[in-house]
């Protein structure tokens, strides 16, 4: 879901975000740097069950994920690149419910993605701008109006400091799981994450406020594999055989 750590007046809107992404495709292809091939993960190299069993990461514990109860196409596998993009490139495929790393060779790794619940969609070009493993929660204040239990998570902004207070401390129920990707267009931040998520079930859904939520376990995996800049698409006009 949406979130902020930067002074408010930084942000794009998200009406504005989809836009001004969506008129600058094109000329933001061509000016973002394109990481090097990524090695991909063959598919029968890890058990299923070791990739969601549970673990310790940065002294968090991440409970394990039950595969039993979720769509076997949602869950972390090497498959045939079907985006056309360079290699290391994000594509999250919205009319699906997948993300994609490109890599070399024609394959991609997939993950199964949550989606944001209808009137939170959007979709364009963008670019991973930061990295945050574990990171706070700060609900933006569009939110807050929305929900008014997350009042006690607003913001406040400390001139003295120039830090942002407040917000909901890392750690296994906080919204952003173990992993948070910012994506920022044209320098700018547009509230809109990759991250982790606690609720599982909710994966192969929309249900979000808008961001792109993964099961942790998979937001781990890929905050490893992608460096600052690199590019995302995201687009509903794939098509999977």
């Amino acid at each position: 879901m949406p979130a902020i750590d930067n002074p408010p007046s930084s942000h794009l809107s998200r009406r504005t975000f989809v836009t001004a992404a969506l008129a600058g495709a094109a000329s933001l292809s061509g000016c973002v740097s394109v990481p090097r091939p990524v090695p991909m993960l063959v598919s029968t190299a890890t058990p299923v069950d070791i990739m969601y069993g549970p673990l310790i990461d940065e002294g968090y514990e991440v409970p394990l994920v039950p595969i039993n109860k979720i769509d076997p196409r949602f869950l972390r596998q090497e498959v045939p690149d079907p985006t056309g993009e360079a290699p290391g490139t994000i594509v999250i495929d919205t009319s699906q419910h997948f993300l994609y790393l490109v890599g070399g060779g024609g394959r991609a790794l997939r993950y199964g993605v949550g989606l944001g619940r209808a009137g939170f969609e959007w979709s364009g070009r963008a670019v991973v701008a930061r990295k945050a493993k574990w990171p706070k929660w700060f609900p933006p204040e569009e939110m807050i109006e929305r929900q008014p239990e997350l009042e006690k998570y607003r913001p406040e902004y400390d001139k003295v400091s120039g830090e942002w207070r407040g917000g909901m401390e890392p750690g296994i129920m906080n919204p952003l799981g173990a992993r948070a990707l910012y994506l920022y267009e044209n320098g700018k931040d547009t509230l809109y994450r990759i991250h982790g998520s606690p609720e599982w079930w909710t994966i192969g859904r929309s249900v979000s406020s808008g961001c792109v939520r993964m099961i942790n376990q998979d937001v781990i995996d890929l905050y490893d594999r992608v460096p600052i800049d690199t590019p995302v698409l995201v687009t509903s006009g794939l098509r999977v055989v």
